[in-house]
């Protein structure tokens, strides 16, 4: 009999992995084999730590990956698939694989980067640290990608076929339609990836043109996010609050920290800023995006500007590309980013990664933290665990490199920039359902959130909901 079992991200935020298996054929040789999304474990040890975990089914008897959208959590542990010996084909949208083409190598990059300053420092409990792959690991695996559009009907083997259809998070996410012929029956299984906002412009800034996912969805079994599944995000304008936190922080002589995802969000922020300052309702100071990928990233992000809503498409045909705004520095260099923290004049610091896991943004919190003067804005979900969770919760102290670094500036969240539909969102999309699932299993979630969002849909859609447990393998009926 076919079957789910969940790799990843149950009863956690992170390391989306769920593996169908299609059973055993009449000769009892053993079914196909396909891994939905590949992602990274983020946030508490315990997490993490499940990274160097190999899967239950050897990574050279998986026979194809599908990915739903390009973030980390998501897709970050393909190179350490393919290390272990997979080597079949990598499906995913075409923007997905440019992505990807930048945030796997750049995840590569940065693991070498932390295993040599704890080496350096000695900070590590294994001696040698090592990184979890490599630069050139990472970049070895986009060979395996093979681009498919929405809407196209891909058959993996003759039990089993898939699709893409949107799911309007970012660039090139989708949500996976698998239609599964075992037994002689035949099913169709939805696995949503993160699904994106469906309200309008003013409250979702910059949403991609694809508002809200595909409606008229039907399916037997829904394996389906539930991140925001206990909130509802703010229906107000982010963009005076933004402003106002800006200028004040500004007087005071301090500078504005915005740790953000390097895909989308930062792009989205970027010309939201550019706006600002050209209405006047911000001042003119010198904007800072440093992430090593982030001339890729405009790059892509203005590739794909079909994707976007009126409004952001306004933006970039009257501002161009903000790699040529002046004031506004692309740090790709390690000198250029010391450059950035040796400035102590009032300016805007952009950098990833959006939850402070690792990467550059570290330094610039270390160094700015400590000073009341400065402000540090979170501009998207901060997994339990994270130094982005540790900041925002109020702590006084948040652990860098180390050393407990005191928590003085300023701390923000505009929850209106997040790319996941919250919970009366999520209750709107579900409601377009032509049929109703047998059963729907929850992912992607805090043990709270899928929790009550489980209640919601029961209450409201009278759905059989399930939350999933980590390796719980679940049968296809």
């Amino acid at each position: 009999m076919a079957y789910i079992q969940f790799l990843g991200a149950a009863g956690v935020v992170t390391g989306s992995k769920h593996l169908i298996n299609t059973g055993s054929d009449t000769s009892g040789k053993r079914g196909l084999q396909v891994l939905i999304d590949c992602g990274l474990f983020q946030g508490q040890k315990e997490w993490r730590e499940r990274n160097w975990q190999d899967t239950p089914v050897s990574a050279n008897e998986i026979d194809a990956v599908i990915l739903t959208h390009a973030h980390l959590d998501h897709s970050g542990w393909i190179p350490r698939l393919v290390k272990a010996g997979f080597q079949g084909p990598i499906y995913a949208t075409p923007a997905t694989i440019d992505l990807c083409g930048i945030l796997l190598p750049d995840s590569g990059r940065l693991q070498e980067e932390d295993a040599e300053f704890y080496n350096k420092r000695k900070q590590s409990k294994h001696t040698p640290a090592l990184p979890l792959y490599t630069f050139e690991e990472a970049q070895s695996c986009l060979r395996y990608f093979k681009p498919l559009e929405f809407d196209v009907a891909k058959q993996l083997s003759p039990e089993l076929s898939f699709r893409y259809v949107r799911a309007a998070h970012i660039l090139g996410s989708s949500m996976i339609e698998i239609t599964l012929n075992t037994d002689g029956v035949a099913r169709r299984l939805l696995f949503t990836g993160d699904i994106g906002r469906v309200r309008n412009h003013d409250v979702a800034p910059g949403k991609v043109v694809h508002s809200g996912p595909t409606e008229g969805e039907a399916a037997d079994l829904v394996v389906m996010e539930s991140t925001y599944g206990n909130r509802k995000h703010p229906t107000s304008d982010p963009r005076p609050e933004l402003a106002s936190l800006i200028k004040q922080t500004v007087q005071r002589g301090g500078s504005v920290i915005v740790p953000a995802f390097a895909v989308e969000r930062t792009q989205k922020v970027l010309f939201l800023l550019k706006e600002l300052m050209e209405s006047g309702e911000i001042p003119r100071i010198p904007v800072y995006c440093d992430s090593p990928m982030a001339i890729n990233a405009v790059e892509i992000y203005l590739k794909y500007s079909q994707e976007y809503s009126e409004d952001a498409r306004i933006l970039i045909q009257k501002y161009g590309s903000p790699l040529e705004w002046p004031a506004y520095t692309f740090a790709s260099t390690p000198a250029e980013s010391k450059k950035i923290n040796a400035s102590h004049f009032p300016s805007i610091i952009i950098s990833s990664s959006g939850m402070a896991t690792g990467g550059r943004i570290l330094h610039h919190l270390a160094q700015r933290l400590p000073d009341a003067k400065n402000t540090v804005i979170f501009i998207g979900f901060q997994a339990p665990g994270t130094r982005g969770f540790t900041i925002k919760s109020g702590a006084q102290t948040v652990k860098i490199y180390g050393e407990e670094v005191p928590i003085r500036a300023q701390v923000a969240a505009l929850e209106q920039f997040s790319d996941h539909a919250d919970t009366p969102e999520l209750l709107q999309w579900l409601h377009t359902f032509s049929t109703k699932p047998a059963v729907t299993y929850l992912v992607h979630g805090e043990p709270a959130a899928a929790s009550e969002l489980r209640n919601a849909m029961q209450k409201e859609l009278g759905w059989n909901v399930q939350v999933a447990e980590w390796m719980q393998r679940v049968d296809v009926r």
